[in-house]
């Protein structure tokens, strides 16, 4: 029972998962224009990202806590977070191409949202080179701890506010509307809302993880 206390949210995480997965392929799905059955993806692509986005902003509070703890507990979950956040960012990309490539005529059309998301990620893995650059562990959890709530606070305008501000085939820019606009309707919805939270556990689950690895690492080279 106590077993089942502390771990009952992955257990929810994989039925999550498996309901989100099953769902997302049987679910009577709207015929829309040029989307047609591609809409499947917004199980997986559209809650990626919302998933990468809650994972990046609590890295950004676990650095915020190092900053003032100097804690490397919370430079450890920081740091782990982020990256799962970049990993679901990649996938984000790679689902996003995947779904360019049938409504847009190409995987990559060089679109601001496309542009835009390539150009965070490589900010973030420039978060993640600084760590590997810095030997010392004080120095480089307080720098790469800065890097990373600038890494955020750009991400954000790059990601969500300039490309609405544009022309854009992404739906939600520019004279381009949301799903919203669209028979966005409860078939679809029992699927998407429960997706992302299904999505954004595995992250952290992943990232819990990554910790205790690095945890293990640290007792193994002090003993």
């Amino acid at each position: 029972m106590n077993l089942l206390k502390k771990h009952w949210w992955k257990i929810a995480c994989v039925i999550i998962l498996f309901y989100t997965i099953i769902g997302g392929l049987l679910v009577e799905v709207p015929r829309l224009n040029i989307l047609n059955e591609t809409i499947r993806n917004l199980f997986f692509h559209v809650p990626m990202w919302f998933g990468m986005v809650l994972m990046l902003f609590a890295s950004v509070i676990y650095s915020i806590m190092y900053l003032k703890t100097s804690n490397p507990r919370h430079d450890d979950w920081a740091v782990e977070l982020a990256n799962s956040g970049i990993a679901f960012g990649i996938l984000g990309i790679l689902t996003g191409m995947w779904w360019a490539r049938f409504t847009w005529g190409q995987f990559w059309s060089a679109d601001p949202k496309q542009n835009a998301s390539a150009i965070a990620l490589l900010i973030y893995f420039g978060y993640l080179l600084l760590r590997s650059a810095l030997p010392d562990d004080e120095k480089r959890g307080r720098i790469s701890a800065v890097f990373n709530i600038f890494a955020f606070a750009t991400y954000i305008p790059l990601i969500y506010i300039l490309p609405r501000m544009v022309n854009s085939l992404h739906p939600g820019a520019e004279g381009n509307p949301a799903f919203s606009a669209y028979d966005y309707d409860n078939d679809l919805k029992k699927v998407f809302y429960i997706a992302i939270i299904g999505w954004t556990l595995l992250g952290v689950w992943v990232a819990q993880l990554r910790v205790r690895m690095r945890r293990i690492e640290y007792k193994t080279l002090f003993d």
